[in-house]
């Protein structure tokens, strides 16, 4: 025992002599704990609605007051067509549609039954259900309201308001459909940031990386040839997790397989490149593997919107998001899977995240050299 004492003590000074793994075993879950105390929560709130009111009556305006005033609920817009709800569910903007026929003001006046339409995005199976059931219930609160305060006296109510609940785009609201396209850019993200970080950071441990400043290869040809590699074994990836997810677990693929790879090779600059930025940061593999864990791959599975839908979270939280390309990837992964669109509904993540791998990539190339520490 006394030996082992010894060896656990040695360990502890080792850990102590390298101040910068210490900051990571420290600090780290300092950090996180702040984070995703805040982010980690499965409460729905101010889920986007658009309203595509054809009445335009008091009744109307009243109902669409009740969603307005729900802390569940935030209406973001108001049209006049069920058509033009398309864009609005198709982009992400809003989760919901409420249709409002013509004429409902007034049959609700004579207290004829009535109904409200209710289109739910399906991607996200587990909020569209509770989101839904929100709706259920404040259509259904609204309604018994509307038996004792809107009808004249003498007039009785002969049948509720009734919701019509349809589904788009994953009908069936399977979680699966939802999460495996999220498990490819999780996997993506994991794999190569590691790989090009460790293996970068492995050439400084073993010496080679001096010995490679030796030879006539250019600082570019050097990380090309570094990251190459990982670029490809992140495409095989790809090919592996869509035909398993598509083949095997009867995951709908209804957009342009050839968009996704496109698009997951861009997302691979902003991999690959976090990599490459991990390993100017880090002298030994450990610390490349602590700083990528801790500070950089599990924050961003978390604030991705990956488990948590991000609308449920803080708004300064919500902003850091948006540096975060973990982010746009799951956003048209599972647009094109699920919802079939194409680039010019996508060009907006797809433009963010080339942004964030180019400026990622080339901050880890003006920090990288051939010359280890």
């Amino acid at each position: 025992m006394r030996r082992v004492g010894f060896l656990i003590w040695k360990e502890l000074l080792e850990l102590k002599a390298d101040p910068r793994l210490f900051g990571l075993v420290i600090v780290a879950p300092i950090v996180q704990l702040f984070m995703l105390g805040y982010a980690a929560t499965t409460d729905i709130r101010d889920v986007p609605v658009v309203v595509a009111d054809a009445d335009r009556s008091n009744a109307s305006r009243d109902l669409i007051a009740r969603f307005e005033a729900s802390p569940n609920f935030t209406v973001i817009g108001v049209v006049t067509s069920t058509r033009d709800i398309d864009p609005y569910l198709e982009r992400g903007q809003a989760w919901m549609a409420l249709g409002i026929s013509a004429g409902y003001g007034e049959r609700l006046g004579r207290g004829d039954p009535q109904s409200v339409q209710v289109v739910a995005d399906g991607t996200d199976a587990n909020s569209t259900n509770v989101a839904m059931g929100y709706a259920a219930n404040l259509i259904a609160a609204y309604s018994q309201e509307q038996t004792v305060r809107r009808l004249p006296p003498g007039v009785t109510m002969r049948g509720g308001i009734e919701p019509r609940v349809r589904v788009w785009f994953n009908p069936r609201l399977e979680s699966r459909d939802f999460m495996l396209p999220g498990v490819l850019a999780l996997l993506l993200l994991v794999i190569t940031t590691n790989l090009s970080a460790m293996g970068i950071v492995r050439e400084k441990e073993l010496g080679t990386l001096e010995q490679l400043n030796v030879t006539p290869l250019r600082r570019w040809e050097l990380i090309v040839g570094k990251l190459l590699p990982y670029a490809l074994v992140g495409m095989i990836d790809v090919c592996l997790v869509l035909g398993t997810a598509v083949l095997w677990f009867q995951v709908p693929l209804r957009g342009s397989v050839w968009l996704l790879f496109g698009l997951s090779a861009i997302y691979l600059l902003s991999t690959l490149g976090l990599g490459l930025f991990v390993s100017t940061v880090s002298s030994t593999q450990q610390q490349a593997m602590m700083t990528a864990v801790f500070f950089l791959l599990t924050p961003m599975i978390y604030l991705s919107g990956f488990i948590f839908p991000i609308e449920n979270m803080p708004v300064v939280i919500q902003w850091v998001t948006y540096l975060i390309p973990l982010r746009y990837f799951l956003v048209i992964l599972r647009a094109i899977f699920l919802k079939g669109v194409g680039l010019e509904t996508l060009w907006p993540q797809a433009l963010a995240m080339t942004a964030w791998g180019v400026a990622i990539l080339s901050l880890a190339i003006a920090r990288s050299t051939k010359r280890s520490d």
